[in-house]
């Protein structure tokens, strides 16, 4: 059974166990052969003393990792002390809490191999001449150096709205080089901390990419320090960060933590850089190339492709008319989707979309290394800031976000439907089976007659969990996303979606979607009535 940490112990914890590279910036009291050692150093070894710290956390950490099972959405698990642990924060809490000795040897270890080494202190020389902030970092290391000042501010002031809804969501990202994207991760954690701010925040040497929510005081604060790091605020503008109603209670806690990307497309940015990306357009641009797309007579014959790169459950409550929205479960799958319908954007125009633009960045740059494209445009600030501006425009339907509330709703148009009985429906529920992570589109008529599933097989073992409660907690693909192909492909022939203005569902597997109504048939459920076309994704109404 995986390990869990009571409430009180964790409280404890929280402020040096989140990541190993905050270890080394916060209390570290709980590793207590380090304190006597670490005072006696000099300030070039200290650097040295900080950077094999966490490398021999890091080390400790990867010699107890485990593939995870096929079911499972993760790629590895940790195992220690006969223990296991499925996920980053308890392995590490483990580690500090359990192992303080074994780091601290390793840690000697490691130091006394980079002290036998002179050119550690010329590449930091080196550094802080082309980086200016990486100077002010050898001055001012500690992360509470760059934490803006709230004692003129009221505990109230700075949690004002902050737990029912009436405070602020900040959405953003910043593609630029970091050299210590660890650092950044402690920094930001204890900035997210010292505002109250609960999210998700992804850095990488690629950039930071974040959405954190709090009051309106935190986030405006949040802003400031942001546009005023030397690290961001050449790339930076207060125009790039979109605000939407919500705050702390859309998210369940603050994670914050160190990827290879920053949005996860699968590809190293070696291979795929950000600095290469297609023509960005302003709302007002791109909502005239829409505007001139759909006026054409004959869209089919169209040298334009409106392609929409986000994952299938979020075009499916809201998209642009005319668009081609890939069946696609996750943006890591969107390359294979580029490869698998290279014909299909041959000498084209494309016109590329997403929530907030992050993941038109690398897509677009991914589609231009093709060379198949005539030319690939970007929405520059993505749906967001084209909602903003246009919230009446071409756009229809709902915007899905990542976060507790799953969407905002900037216009009335609703162009999705009930899974069940087909009436127009766009609001999501999970799935009411605790295993699965799927989201659910079921109208109140048809929860009221229990369904609330993704599907009968989630609908059956929810039924046999609710006979017999003793179940395992671990979170398992459905057999409903199981099958969907990983990067299907388009027929030439139906290109691109129709430019109709009236609303047309996006295909999830039709085919399966009529296996689920014979087969409640067959278990004895009720079937609700549903329209001829309740089940038929793949033509237009």
């Amino acid at each position: 059974m995986p390990s869990s940490t009571s409430p009180d112990q964790g409280d404890d914890l929280e402020a040096c166990v989140l990541r190993f590279s905050d270890l080394d910036l916060k209390d570290t009291s709980l590793i207590n052969p380090s304190s006597s050692i670490k005072a006696e150093l000099d300030v070039s070894t200290k650097k040295k003393y900080s950077f094999a710290k966490k490398k021999a956390f890091a080390l400790f950490v990867k010699t107890k990792e485990l593939p995870a099972p096929p079911s499972e959405y993760k790629e590895k698990w940790w195992k220690c002390c006969q223990q296991l642990f499925t996920d980053q924060t308890s392995i590490h809490r483990h580690v500090a809490t359990q192992h303080a000795d074994e780091i601290y040897r390793e840690t000697a270890s490691v130091l006394k191999q980079l002290t036998v080494t002179s050119s550690t202190s010329k590449t930091l020389k080196s550094a802080n001449k082309r980086n200016p902030f990486k100077e002010d970092l050898t001055h001012n290391h500690e992360v509470s150096a760059w934490l803006p000042d709230i004692s003129c501010f009221s505990p109230d002031e700075l949690l004002s709205g902050h737990s029912n809804g009436e405070g602020e969501v900040l959405l953003y990202y910043c593609y630029c080089d970091l050299e210590d994207p660890d650092w950044i991760c402690a920094w930001q954690t204890a900035l997210c901390q010292h505002l109250h701010l609960t999210g998700k925040v992804r850095i990488a040497t690629e950039g930071i990419n974040g959405t954190v929510g709090g009051s309106k005081l935190a986030t405006r604060l949040y802003v400031e320090v942001m546009l005023s790091c030397p690290l961001f605020k050449d790339y930076l503008c207060k125009d790039d960060f979109k605000t939407s109603k919500g705050g702390a209670c859309c998210f369940p806690e603050l994670r914050v933590g160190v990827f290879a990307e920053i949005v996860p497309m699968g590809i190293s940015p070696s291979r795929i850089s950000y600095k290469k990306p297609g023509i960005h357009l302003s709302p007002g641009e791109f909502h005239k190339e829409v505007e001139k797309f759909l006026s054409q007579a004959n869209q089919e014959e169209s040298d334009t492709i409106l392609l929409d790169c986000r994952n299938f459950y979020e075009s499916k409550i809201g998209r642009f008319q005319g668009c081609l929205a890939p069946d696609i479960r996750k943006f890591s799958y969107f390359p294979s989707y580029v490869d698998e319908n290279l014909e299909l954007f041959k000498e084209k125009r494309v016109l590329m979309y997403c929530t907030g633009g992050i993941r038109c960045e690398r897509g677009s740059a991914y589609l231009k290394a093709k060379g198949v494209c005539k030319e690939v445009f970007q929405l520059k600030g993505g749906i967001h800031k084209y909602l903003e501006e246009f919230p009446d425009g071409f756009y229809k339907g709902k915007l899905f976000v990542f976060d507790e509330r799953y969407a905002l709703s900037f216009n009335s148009d609703i162009v999705s439907e009930c899974s069940y009985c087909g009436a127009p429906w766009d609001q999501y529920k999970l799935c009411s089976t605790p295993q699965c992570r799927q989201l659910v589109l079921t109208c109140p008529a048809c929860q009221g007659q229990g369904f609330t599933a993704c599907c009968v097989t989630c609908q059956d073992k929810g039924s046999r969990q609710a006979a017999s409660p003793a179940q395992s907690s671990f979170k398992e693909e459905c057999e409903c996303t199981a099958r969907r192909l990983r990067a299907p492909r388009e027929l030439l022939q139906q290109g691109r979606l129709p430019a109709s203005p009236g609303p047309r569902p996006v295909s999830i597997d039709a085919e399966y979607s009529c296996n689920c109504v014979s087969r409640r048939s067959r278990v004895g459920l009720a079937v609700p009535a549903a329209r001829s076309h309740s089940w038929v994704h793949l033509q237009p109404r």
